[in-house]
């Protein structure tokens, strides 16, 4: 039999799990370490290359202040399993550098370890009903960026708007480079220009930027 340690940490996506009971630590760590590709980390080894499983009800200040800390300060990638989440409160996390979003009673096994790959690749994964609210929000940014002289005027080029916008309507990277006839490796250099020229965290937050600004 194959033990976890002959895995090693080679290709595999180091988590680290922050809930606010144990059952529900518990029960993450469960799903989590049935997956090879998952390396189960200890809370205080947040950092660096690490994805941070943070489990809440709801989000309240102390929460997105842990967010804020676990992202800017400790470097990691962030999915937010949450019960309920405003309409206000959208933004500011992605905002965060939350890359990935899981409602509660939907945290399955398998949908945990999607967001948690997805997070880790840098790709935004939100509900349907989420991105629904945010393509909503889109609308609104953009009918109040109008009325402000020259609001798109620069920053983004038109490339750069493109892949965004279909990141926003929840594309991933191959889908994006067959909408656009791009390959995927072009895809991957336009966001990763653009992320590093606006020091954004991730994909979801250069669409965050790219709503408040009027871009999209």
């Amino acid at each position: 039999m194959v033990s976890n340690s002959s895995f090693a940490s080679v290709g595999r996506t180091p988590v680290v799990v922050h809930a606010p009971d144990p059952i529900s630590r518990e029960g993450a760590l469960s799903q989590l370490r049935r997956h090879p590709e998952i390396e189960v980390r200890e809370e205080s080894e947040t950092g660096p290359g690490t994805v941070a499983l943070l489990i809440s009800d709801s989000l309240d200040e102390p929460e997105l202040t842990r967010l804020r800390r676990v992202v800017r300060s400790e470097g990691a990638r962030a999915v937010l399993v949450v019960g309920t989440l405003r309409e206000t409160e959208l933004l500011d996390v992605i905002e965060c550098g939350v890359g990935a979003i899981v409602w509660r009673h939907e945290a399955t096994e398998l949908r945990l370890v999607q967001a948690v790959l997805a997070a880790a690749r840098g790709d935004g994964d939100l509900p349907a009903d989420l991105l629904g609210r945010l393509i909503n929000q889109v609308g609104t940014l953009h009918r109040s960026a109008a009325g402000r002289p020259g609001a798109p005027a620069s920053g983004l080029s038109a490339r750069e708007v493109d892949v965004l916008r279909l990141v926003a309507e929840g594309l991933d990277t191959a889908e994006i480079a067959s909408k656009l006839s791009y390959s995927e490796r072009t895809v991957k250099n336009v966001m990763h220009g653009l992320t590093t020229r606006l020091h954004l965290r991730n994909r979801a937050h250069a669409v965050a930027h790219a709503l408040r600004e009027g871009y999209i």
